[in-house]
């Protein structure tokens, strides 16, 4: 039976602001982060800047997959609530074995409850935007064989997000590197700006020197991404940066203002002890 009623779930990682995720009725299932006092789930019980916090304080948390058993709290709670269809968006498998969970819990839920499973190939402000368009599809009425055999490929093949970080040196210690050149972090003054490969891991998109190159930068890669396109959907994230964030808005804004839809959201725990603060992110999401 194709599925009439289609809930959308998602992880911690797609940086969700959390009025967003209750106006879309999007399910989040939290990633843990491992700490010198204990275990957090990201997102509920700590934040972006807390992970930051104890970074400067020289500690290294450590991200884990969530627990089998919230993925199945969530689709029961999904199945309760009246649905009987769930499309789901996970961090890039490149970064993390979240995707081949949900596949694998996706399996076994067998012919009771369909569950399509999809690698973002991204994280943060480009998972979120897939899980976002999908919520407006869903509202647009979009049924479940074009959501899962068309849509969903398509926003996940057509986002590209680019971020800034301030240094490498998380991602070197926590082995998240990818194929970013090392020593670019290392550099006086060079401000690494990062994207996602096709397989989802990360990669190196230019350097900058100084940060306040970094709003010009991410405006104009974005703009190159965008291409020729004329529908497209815009998003823009920052951990520790309010202030930037509120500059990158204008300029992108200005340099691409036929957008459909802009989000806004914060790099929570589990990308934050990856990356660390000072982080600035643009995103676009070509429809057409």
């Amino acid at each position: 039976m194709i599925p009439k009623r289609i809930a959308l779930l998602t992880d911690s990682c797609a940086d969700l602001p959390a009025d967003l995720a209750a106006e879309y009725r999007i399910r989040v299932v939290p990633l843990r982060i491992l700490c010198a006092d204990g275990e957090y789930l990201d997102g509920e019980t700590i934040r972006g800047s807390e992970v930051c916090a104890r970074l400067r304080a020289g500690e290294l948390p450590q991200t884990s997959l969530p627990a089998a058993d919230d993925y199945i709290r969530a689709l029961r709670g999904i199945v309760a609530a009246g649905y009987d269809g769930v499309v789901a968006v996970t961090l890039s498998g490149g970064l993390s074995g979240t995707y081949n969970l949900m596949r694998l819990i996706a399996e076994e839920c067998g012919g009771r409850l369909p569950v399509a499973v999809f690698d973002s190939r991204s994280g943060s402000l480009g998972q979120g935007l897939t899980v976002l368009q999908l919520a407006e599809d869903l509202r647009a009425g979009m049924g479940w064989e074009e959501l899962t055999e068309r849509r969903a490929p398509q926003l996940i093949a057509g986002t590209t997000p680019f971020f800034s970080v301030d240094t490498l040196e998380y991602l070197q210690k926590g082995g998240r590197i990818g194929r970013i050149t090392a020593t670019a972090g290392t550099l006086l003054q060079i401000k690494p700006i990062l994207t996602f490969a096709p397989d989802g891991q990360l990669t190196s998109a230019a350097r900058v020197r100084g940060r306040n190159q970094v709003v010009d930068r991410l405006v104009r890669l974005t703009v190159d991404a965008c291409g020729d396109h004329r529908c497209y959907n815009l998003a823009i994230a920052h951990g520790g940066a309010p202030e930037a964030l509120a500059v990158l808005r204008d300029k992108l804004t200005a340099a691409l203002p036929d957008y459909d839809h802009l989000w806004e959201g914060e790099i929570d725990g589990t990308l934050s002890g990856y990356i660390g603060d000072g982080v600035l992110g643009a995103a676009v999401q070509v429809l057409d």
